[in-house]
Formats: structure tokens, C-alpha cells, sequence
């Protein structure tokens, strides 16, 4: 069955959700429920089920649906590979020109059709994931805005420095709730990443899936400013953090201190959790500002 461009883009997508944890084996899905995810209609979402089935990915059971199947084929990952296209490529390509400052602040959309010789709808889809990640924006009259990113090692360790001053303060919050259904969820996702080994999934997804434990954490401290400081600060770190060489040794370690945490809250010992936290983000804050100096340097000599 040939694909239409978005039907692809769906399977990718859910594809990589699997293999990264965030979409639980035996999970159920329907057509409506893959829609909502990515935000598009059930049409496309029905070609990507089929395409998945197909690949043994998915199973699927008269008169109940999809169903995502716990024994994934070795070679799923390089089909993933081969399918994702060239808009990674191309999207990293933006911002990477965007982290060593060879774009101005303001473009029009024009002037990136002329640079990378790239089509309309290119341009205004990778634009429009730029504005999702949080390091674009458009102009309210005509243009778009590139937004300030982590892109020195200096920023990067004050973005790690401010996340060990509210992370753990936020769970010590008179507000802060926990949320067990949050943290099973989270808890499955961290498992699943250690059981089926961090190069088993794009490392993109890896990464947000830390981000997600920890904005899920401070979400529970129920005080808004708190989360969106924290989304914000993870927003503009992110792109330096995927450029840099993923080191998954130092993720397994990681998502055990994840593991770690929940257990701590499942216990009621928030105290101890937001020691734990502070600790746990001075060791991250510790491996990761060398990888990102080294990138940093080899970025301006490459």
C-alpha cells in the first residue's frame, strides 16, 4: 500500500513512540485516539495503523482494533531510519546554523527558500516545528523570529544551575500533590527504556522522555510558575542537548535515578525526593557540560 506523505509521517512517528517507551507494549489504539496524539484527522491515522500492522508492530483484533505488540522485529529500527526522510536532517540543519549564528534574528520565509533552496510547505513545516520546540516565533506582521537557545556552554550550566533551584523547591511546595497514576506512567516509560536498551529508539525520544519525567514531577507542585519556568528553560536547552553526542551509558544511569525518585514519592518521602532531585541534577549537570563544550567546539571548526 503506498502511503500519502502524512500517513507516513504518522507511522514514523507512533513507530518511534513504541520504541521509545512511551507507547506501552499491549497498548490498545484506535484511529480517534492516535488522531488526538498528533493532532490530525482519523484518515490518515487508519493508513498508518495498516502500514504498522503490517510491519508487525501493531496486532489487530476483530472487533476491538490495534493493539501495539510486545515483541518488536529486530529490523523495525532501520525500517524507522529509512522512512523518517530528510526533514530531521533538514530541521537540524536550520537550527544548528541558528545555534553558530549564521542566520539573523528575523527571517521571512522567502529568504530561507533562497538560502536552502528548499520548497514553501518545506520551509513553513520545519518554521512551524521550530515555533512547537520554543526557539521560533511569527512575526505578528510578516516574518518569523528566531528565539534565544542555550548555545554556549556558559547558558547551558545556568539552564542546569536554575532547574537545581526550582526542581527541588517545587516539591516543597504547601501545594504539592502527588500524583500516582503520573508517576505509574512514568515509571513504565523509565523501565521500558532500561528492558529494551537506550539505542533501541531515536535519541530525540530518549531525551524528551527525561524531560517529560521532570516537567510531570514539577507539574505535581501545582503552582503554574514553576511549570512553565521549567518548560521554558527545557525548551531552550533542547536543541544544543540533541545536537550533542548522546551519552547512553550516563541516560541507563539516569533513568535508574528517575526510578529512583518515583519510588521516594511513592513512599510519601517528598523531603528525600527533593534532595534526591537536586542531587540528581548536579550529577546530570556534571556529565553533560563537557559533551556540550566538546560540541560546541567542534562546531565552530567544523
Amino acid at each position: 500500500m503506498r502511503l500519502s506523505a502524512l500517513s507516513q509521517k504518522i507511522s514514523v512517528q507512533l513507530a518511534q513512540d513504541i520504541l521509545s517507551g512511551s507507547v506501552a507494549g499491549g497498548a490498545h489504539l484506535s484511529a480517534q485516539k492516535v488522531a488526538e496524539r498528533y493532532g490530525v484527522s482519523r484518515t490518515p491515522v487508519r493508513d498508518a495503523l495498516i502500514e504498522l500492522e503490517s510491519k508487525g508492530v501493531l496486532n489487530r483484533e476483530v472487533n476491538r482494533g490495534y493493539f501495539v505488540s510486545n515483541s518488536i522485529p529486530e529490523s523495525f529500527k532501520a525500517w524507522i531510519e529509512d522512512n523518517s526522510g530528510s526533514d530531521g536532517s533538514d530541521y537540524y540543519t536550520l537550527a544548528e546554523d541558528w545555534l553558530k549564528d549564521r542566520l539573523p534574528e528575523e527571517v521571512t520565509e522567502q529568504f530561507l527558500r533562497q538560502k536552502y533552496d528548499w520548497t514553501k510547505s518545506k520551509v513553513t513545516e520545519l518554521l512551524l516545528r521550530a515555533a512547537r520546540e520554543g526557539w521560533a516565533e511569527r512575526k505578528e506582521g510578516y516574518g518569523w523570529r528566531f528565539l534565544p537557545v542555550a548555545k554556549t556552554p556558559a547558558a547551558f550550566d545556568e539552564i542546569y544551575r536554575f532547574r537545581m533551584a526550582i526542581e527541588p523547591a517545587a516539591m516543597l511546595e504547601p501545594t504539592f500533590k502527588i500524583d500516582r497514576k503520573v508517576l505509574n506512567e512514568h515509571k513504565r516509560i523509565q523501565e521500558g527504556m532500561i528492558e529494551k536498551g537506550m539505542d533501541s529508539a531515536p535519541e530525540e525520544r530518549l531525551l524528551k522522555n527525561g524531560s517529560d519525567f521532570h516537567e510531570a514531577i514539577i507539574r505535581m507542585s501545582n503552582n503554574p510558575y514553576f511549570f512553565t519556568a521549567l518548560q521554558r528553560v527545557n525548551r531552550m536547552r533542547r536543541l544544543m542537548e540533541y545536537r550533542a553526542e548522546v551519552n547512553y551509558q550516563r541516560l541507563s544511569v539516569q533513568c535508574g535515578e528517575h526510578l529512583e525518585l518515583i519510588a521516594l514519592l511513592e513512599r510519601g518521602e517528598i523531603a528525600e525526593a527533593s534532595y534526591f532531585m537536586r542531587r540528581h541534577l548536579s550529577g546530570a549537570l556534571e556529565q553533560k557540560s563537557p559533551i556540550a563544550w566538546n560540541w560546541s567546539e567542534s562546531s565552530e571548526t567544523n
